[in-house]
């Protein structure tokens, strides 16, 4: 059995350029669908947020139109409102790398607000890809991944072949013309080489132990790369 930290944000609000806020959150089928599939696997799954708030989940990921379906909805919201993953979260700071054997980042928009800039979600992740902890990240969870900086200043996944909402998933969903910052941009920035798929379309890419996921569709197909690495 493998121990899986699961790294949420506690942001449920995303700042616009233009100084309004977006009610978000964390994305509920890129943290339900691998919290049940590592858990059938046998694994055991621990969320930390920032200040051990529980992670609260962006309404609209909730919706029969985005969940595809009345049926996928209500199934969400239950484990999203009943799971005592979700319910009972760590303080990420009082985390211990060592107790982990994967770190897992759901997305949603509120990784963007909080992990993006949080210490102790970036020297989690930092340590854990210098120790080959299978990395996993989705959507708009490489946000978190911004945060990840060595104390010479780079980051620590440059160099690294990833995946994330990409531009122009953002503007197809309406959100890019005020946003402070697009994902895709910045962690190009930061010196890592983002693969762009099809908009909405399930997309992957494995690279030494960080296995990341474009979009809420990719969720599944994520979790199962991940599971490989945990063998």
């Amino acid at each position: 059995m493998a121990k899986i930290l699961f790294v949420m944000t506690g942001a449920d609000a995303w700042t616009l350029a233009d100084g309004s806020t977006h009610r978000t959150g964390f994305w509920a089928e890129e943290a339900v669908v691998p919290l049940e599939a590592f858990k059938a696997a046998g694994h055991e799954v621990t969320v930390a947020t920032p200040g051990g708030v529980v992670s609260p989940v962006d309404p609209v990921s909730l919706a029969p139109e985005a969940a595809g379906g009345a049926e996928e909805a209500a199934r969400l919201t239950k484990v999203v409102e009943t799971a005592a993953e979700f319910r009972r979260p760590a303080v990420l700071a009082d985390v211990r790398l060592e107790d982990f054997d994967a770190v897992y980042v759901p997305g949603g928009h509120g990784p963007m607000e909080d992990l993006a800039v949080d210490a102790d979600s970036g020297r989690l992740l930092t340590r854990a890809v210098d120790r080959g902890l299978p990395v996993g990240v989705v959507c708009h969870g490489p946000a978190a991944l911004l945060a990840a900086v060595k104390e010479d200043g780079t980051n620590a996944y440059a160099g690294y072949r990833i995946t994330a909402f990409t531009n122009a998933e953002e503007q197809l969903a309406g959100s890019a013309d005020n946003a402070k910052w697009l994902l895709q941009d910045r962690l190009t920035e930061a010196g890592l080489t983002v693969e762009a798929g099809e908009a909405w379309a399930p997309h992957v890419e494995v690279d030494r132990n960080v296995v990341t996921g474009q979009n809420p569709a990719s969720s599944g197909p994520l979790a199962t790369e991940l599971l490989k690495k945990l063998g």
